[in-house]
């Protein structure tokens, strides 16, 4: 037996650290632990609930315009805020963009490394790459010239001695099965991307202001529509957002689908690897009516049980005996003992580090071994992310899910069953992807042709001024990251943050075992995982990299006069 120490997780945002047992070349046990602590439920208390998005934006620079959303959402769910369609709409772009940029980025930036070996294109041929890359695509970068020109910048790399962000990597691993060929195509195709994804966000300054962290606001968007105005939302602005969309259609069609199911192809044997639970959670998001009409959500409302996709179990967040946190193993306490578990609107963040501290051999897996919580819905482990809104939108009847996935799973000669793994997750990321960047077109279409017709209203202020407030108020904001579930709860007392509470996606799937000693989804889900060399365990970062982890950043906290208070760091 031995135990396998990866810490942190590179290529993830955050810190994670994942111990692993193995025995006889497989994985039989495995800890997830968040190594950094999150302090936004203290920075917010007391401030106006107005400004609560401003703040919680900035857990992340990855998952920025999601926190907002869920943000203004949760004030709006309190104070009674209906917004008007069009802000919906340019919410639902906003959102869209952040998950099809988002998306691209973790395929070939962050999970891709895991199954392609970088330093094995400089054998490729590039005429055989070139007949690959056209037979899959009508991309036009796809001449021998090209990916010549690629292979002589990844030899003057490796010759230099300094591979940089490609140093350090598992060159060579067994577990590699591209040909050279299909490993020069996907560096490639790293290296446009890199390009491409600064694209797009631009619609993020076109609505918000700018990418990162774009200006949301409680009752609507900051943003106005004139199509002769130039300090507005105009023609050609509208007219650049409808290139970027164009843009973004042509690359997600004929670079990431066809490189997913090339790679996928070489990689079938992972169909049956890394399921881990089955049970999925979603909140649903999209709305094409109102927010406070679910039914009429792209990303269905739900949660499947033990991967029957016959039953969809409706979900609510207000209801104290659906979701509650756990800190049996987290570094924190709560007044009623650390067993109990506290619905967030009745949340506790207390912090309780008794472990020991870095550096260490192993962690404390017998006590408290993370600064995640652990979240449950109605006491049981849950997955959030892509291949839980593909499978509660196929099992809720999407036609639109259910065509994609059907397709996808035809092309790779796979069964359906294939979903619940490592590849199934990767896949399910890609298609969701297609799904959403051609959901961008409607939106603007309907955007589009509100402002043709004289519709052009953001913003209500109704109920804006605190003095309409009730003295207490509590709301929830429900949407979906690009990593899945999202929410964030408010109790609003005498005008101000009274509590609040983030629940996000990875500590649904990262955190620690909770008091019944049942696994979360990294956890669960490297159990059985065959290990090929203890020393370089590339199969552990594929399944953890699968749900693209998101353990956030660090932050500083000054009072007025500048001096340093006290250092928290997020997760």
């Amino acid at each position: 037996m031995a135990r396998i120490v990866v810490d942190p997780i590179t290529r993830i945002e955050g810190h994670l650290r994942i111990e692993a047992v193995v025995e006889n070349g497989v994985i039989t046990d495995a800890f997830s632990a968040g190594t950094m602590v999150r302090g936004f439920e203290k920075i917010l208390k007391g401030r106006d609930p107005r400004d609560a998005w401003a703040f919680t934006e900035r857990a992340c620079g990855v998952c920025t315009t999601v926190h907002a959303l869920a943000s203004v959402r949760t004030v709006e769910d309190a104070l009674g805020i209906t917004v008007p369609r069009n802000a919906e709409i340019i919410r639902n772009l906003m959102f869209c963009t952040q998950l099809v940029q988002d998306h691209v980025v973790h395929f070939y930036h962050l999970h891709a490394l895991d199954w392609v070996d970088v330093v094995s294109a400089l054998s490729a041929d590039p005429e055989e790459t070139s007949g690959i890359a056209r037979s899959i695509s009508k991309w036009p970068k796809t001449s021998p010239a090209y990916f010549r020109s690629v292979q002589d910048r990844i030899k003057q790399f490796v010759e230099s001695g300094q591979l940089g962000i490609f140093a350090n990597g598992y060159w060579g691993h067994p577990q590699y099965k591209l040909p050279p060929a299909v490993n020069l195509l996907a560096v490639a195709h790293y290296l446009e991307a890199l390009v491409w994804q600064k694209e797009l966000v631009k619609i993020h300054t076109i609505f918000g202001g700018k990418n990162p962290h774009p200006n949301y606001l409680v009752g609507g968007v900051p943003c106005s529509i004139n199509l002769d105005e130039v300090n507005a939302i105009n023609t050609e602005r509208l007219n650049h957002v409808a290139q970027l969309i164009g843009d973004a259609i042509e690359f997600v069609e004929q670079v990431y689908l066809p490189d997913l199911l090339a790679v996928a192809g070489f990689y079938k044997d992972w169909a049956a690897i890394g399921g881990g639970l089955s049970n999925y959670l979603v909140y649903g998001d999209l709305p094409t009516r109102s927010y406070g009409e679910p039914d009429s959500f792209k990303f269905p409302r739900g949660v499947i049980m033990d991967r029957n996709l016959a039953e969809v179990l409706p979900v609510d967040g207000r209801d104290k005996e659906q979701i509650k946190e756990y800190v049996t193993h987290s570094w924190y306490r709560y007044a009623a003992g650390d067993d109990t578990g506290l619905h967030p609107w009745d949340g506790e963040t207390e912090f309780n580090h008794t472990g020991p501290k870095p550096p260490f051999e192993y962690l404390d897996v017998d006590g408290k071994y993370s600064w995640l919580k652990t979240p449950r819905w109605k006491d049981r482990p849950m997955e959030v992310g892509p291949l839980a809104r593909l499978l509660v939108g196929y099992a809720s009847g999407s036609s639109e899910i259910k065509e994609v996935v059907d397709e996808a799973l035809a092309r790779l000669d796979v069964p359906v069953g294939a979903l619940f793994s490592t590849l199934g997750r990767t896949a399910a990321r890609g298609l969701e992807t297609r799904l959403v960047v051609h959901w961008m077109k409607e939106f603007y279409d309907e955007l589009v042709a509100n402002a043709k017709s004289g519709h052009v209203r953001t913003f209500t202020e109704e109920k804006w001024e605190p003095s309409t407030w009730p003295a207490e108020a509590e709301g929830v904001g429900l949407s979906e990251a690009p990593r899945g579930a999202l929410a964030h709860w408010i109790r609003i007392k005498d005008k101000k943050i009274d509590n609040y509470q983030l629940v996000v996606p990875t500590t649904w799937n990262g955190s620690p075992r909770d008091g019944r000693g049942q696994r979360s989804a990294y956890e669960e889900s490297l159990v059985g995982t065959p290990v090929a060399n203890l020393e370089q365990p590339v199969e552990i970062l594929r399944t953890i990299h699968s749900f693209d982890p998101c353990v956030a950043c660090a932050v500083h906290l000054y009072d007025p006069a500048g001096k340093h208070v006290h250092t928290f760091r997020f997760n």
